[in-house]
């Protein structure tokens, strides 16, 4: 593999702190969601954002595409939501006799799918190959997505009338899965504080998506070494395996383990948190940071663990306390 010139990750570095100041000049807290968007940029992967109403996971999707200058596309997400409302469709032309594709709003740089859940099951598979082939067919044609092609999903999880939930197949589908928390008093303040000066109002494109395909490249060039590698598979497969690796009165909980693309995501997101942090290579400690945003989605629970209220987290705390760190 190819060493990171000094010049390249300082060219890197310079990218990574303008959309970063940009970020956190608009939103208010959220370090966590900041991360992960930026994680998702650089890996070129999707991310899920679950959190009740009005914690700022739309405005942080926005501010996120303003900073890179891309092709924004915003999809509301109801039940009567149709597949050729999101990919496109085939429309009779009287004029020309013919019949012209529409594409839809889904071939953009960044994918807002707003309250994802409300939509229904047959247009939630619909996004599925796009999000894994980065492409749609319309009318049996096969059409090609842009190079950088992220979707940004939010959901509600205290509303479950109107909602359908995401498949295992659907959520896996995403890199990484952030939730959110409320924010502090003082940081509820300064949101008071900017919505009254119209900070949210001063839209500006800081770099543009020749340098957002720079650090996408750049981030396959971080170097990882075998020993960690070893480190990410072994997490993976205690989540199939939890019982030989915590205690049994927590393993019995885990219906399902993490698929091959839990492992997959930890190699890509840890080099795009590496890249981040300005380093040429990952630790240990960029596995951890991960844990919870690549497995909490990926690791299906029984409805004992509801009934004990066991969640996602306590299983993934439990698992990384038990792997020894390379």
């Amino acid at each position: 593999m190819e060493n990171i010139l000094p010049e390249e990750i300082n060219k890197s570095n310079e990218i990574i702190r303008a959309i970063s100041n940009y970020y956190t000049s608009r939103i208010v807290g959220q370090r966590n969601l900041q991360i992960s968007l930026l994680v998702s940029l650089i890996a070129n992967g999707h991310i899920l954002v679950e959190s009740v109403p009005g914690l700022a996971k739309t405005t942080a999707a926005k501010v996120l595409t303003e900073s890179c200058g891309g092709i924004f596309s915003r999809i509301q997400c109801t039940p009567d939501l149709l597949p050729s409302d999101i990919i496109g469709t085939q429309t009779y032309n009287a004029k020309t006799g013919e019949f012209e594709t529409v594409i839809g709003p889904v071939c953009a740089n960044f994918v807002l799918l707003d309250e994802i859940n409300r939509s229904s099951s047959k247009t939630q598979s619909a996004m599925l190959e796009a999000m894994q082939e980065r492409q749609v067919s319309i009318g049996g044609k096969n059409y090609k997505l842009p190079d950088i092609f992220i979707v940004i999903a939010t959901q509600n999880p205290i509303e479950q009338e109107g909602t359908y939930l995401l498949s295992e197949a659907q959520q896996d589908r995403f890199l990484i899965k952030e939730t959110l928390n409320y924010p502090t008093e003082s940081e509820e303040l300064e949101i008071l504080n900017r919505v009254e000066a119209d900070i949210f109002d001063q839209k500006q494109k800081v770099v543009n998506l020749k340098d957002i395909k720079y650090i996408q490249d750049l981030s396959k060039k971080v170097y990882i070494d075998e020993s960690i590698k070893k480190y990410i598979v072994s997490i993976v497969n205690a989540t199939r395996n939890a019982e030989k690796v915590i205690k049994p009165e927590l393993a019995k909980y885990i219906t399902n383990g993490a698929s091959t693309r839990a492992s997959i995501s930890f190699l890509q997101a840890s080099k795009a948190l590496a890249l981040i942090n300005g380093r040429t290579y990952v630790i240990p400690d960029d596995i951890k940071s991960l844990s919870y945003s690549i497995l909490r989605h990926r690791i299906s629970l029984s409805f004992e663990a509801l009934a004990d209220n066991v969640n996602a987290e306590t299983i993934i705390t439990a698992i990384i306390s038990s792997i020894k760190v390379p």
